[in-house]
């Protein structure tokens, strides 16, 4: 009976570890515009993680020193957010990355985009078919929108990871009922 209670929290921990962040826009197609709205989606559907703080950063440390805070605390459960040029308003070029960082510790980092373009104020946005992303699991959890922000749309499904950690919770509760 001991050793039940034991392991019941390994099993708890390893659930928690199988769900990730993932930043899905801006990425290596799908590019920001200078002084410009701008759009940042994630996975917020497979995340342990309830908030996080969300930095730019570029790998030519000429053009950026040091990863710069855009938004000091962001909340996992939006999925996305449009940003206004006040907000990031970063020159154009390459190697441009976001951080998902904990809001108490800025060198933890959750996640990190691909690379991206900031491209020059006035140019175009990328085409609908671009943006246009679909994460499903079990559950089918999907996100679409255009990187203006205007038209995006998000179902609150969970996905497998999330379920999993919610089933594995049930588990521990179950198990301890059964032993008492």
């Amino acid at each position: 009976m001991v050793r039940l209670f034991k392991a019941i929290p390994a099993l708890f921990l390893a659930t928690l570890a199988a769900a990730d962040l993932e930043i899905l826009r801006p990425n290596s197609n799908v590019w920001w515009v200078a002084q410009s709205l701008n759009e940042i989606a994630w996975t917020c559907n497979d995340s342990p993680y309830s908030q996080f703080t969300i930095f730019v950063n570029n790998t030519d440390p000429t053009v950026l020193v040091s990863p710069m805070a855009v938004i000091s605390v962001q909340e996992n459960f939006q999925c996305s957010i449009t940003i206004s040029q006040n907000q990031a308003n970063q020159p154009a070029g390459t190697g441009w990355t976001l951080l998902f960082a904990s809001i108490f510790n800025s060198s933890e980092i959750y996640a990190t985009s691909e690379e991206f373009e900031i491209k020059p104020l006035g140019s175009a946005y990328p085409t609908q078919a671009t943006t246009d992303t679909s994460a499903s699991a079990s559950g089918g959890a999907s996100t679409t929108g255009t990187a203006d922000g205007a038209n995006t749309t998000t179902s609150g499904a969970l996905g497998l990871k999330a379920g999993g950690v919610f089933s594995a919770l049930a588990g521990v509760i179950g198990l301890g009922a059964l032993v008492l």
